[in-house]
């Protein structure tokens, strides 16, 4: 596992520093070989946030990416805290993934190319951030995965049988959507 840790806001100390890489050092035993962590360290310059030494982690694997924040007033118990979530993460995964593996007969979802959008003048100041990241080919079912693994409403993904670009969201009923754009 190869662990790079960055500062903003605040000079990473090689006492920090060892410190990290002691507490992440135990993911090493579980993700495979070719994990990559991220750990961004940062210190919040707004004096009404108390919580303001903040530990934030990407892990890339040849699976999912995790990731993970946490914050409080010190920076070792944020790199604690950070540590264990993404432990519960990594186990997670795992048993989720055996899981996976038992079952036969998994849906695969089709659907045709779909080309973006462009976006008019007017939305231009609604949008406040922009983001790219590679999209990996994977299945519906390991796309399912990976939004639980990073928390978040919604992910989009390649689906690896057709190529296309499917968005996988979650539904207030507990249950998955599949979004699988189609050329009109």
């Amino acid at each position: 596992m190869r662990l790079q840790v960055k500062g903003r806001n605040l000079e990473v100390s090689d006492s920090i520093r060892s410190y990290a890489e002691q507490k992440l050092a135990k993911l090493d035993r579980q993700l495979a070989d070719g994990a990559q962590v991220e750990l961004e360290l940062k210190v919040e310059t707004n004096p009404s946030i108390a919580a303001n030494q903040v530990a934030e982690a990407t892990v890339w694997t040849k699976g999912p990416t995790l990731r993970a924040r946490e914050a409080t007033r010190d920076m070792r118990a944020s790199i604690d805290q950070l540590a264990e979530k993404l432990h519960r993460q990594v186990k997670q995964y795992r048993d989720k993934r055996s899981g996976h593996n038992r079952r036969t007969n998994g849906s695969r979802a089709t659907t045709s190319t779909a080309e973006g959008v462009p976006v008019s003048d007017e939305l231009d100041e609604q949008i406040v951030k922009t983001k790219q990241f590679p999209l990996k080919p994977m299945t519906a079912e390991e796309a399912v995965l990976q939004l639980e693994l990073i928390g978040h409403d919604f992910f989009v993904f390649q689906n690896g049988d057709t190529g296309s670009v499917n968005v996988l969201y979650r539904r207030k009923d507990g249950g998955y959507g599949l979004i699988e754009p189609q050329l009109g």
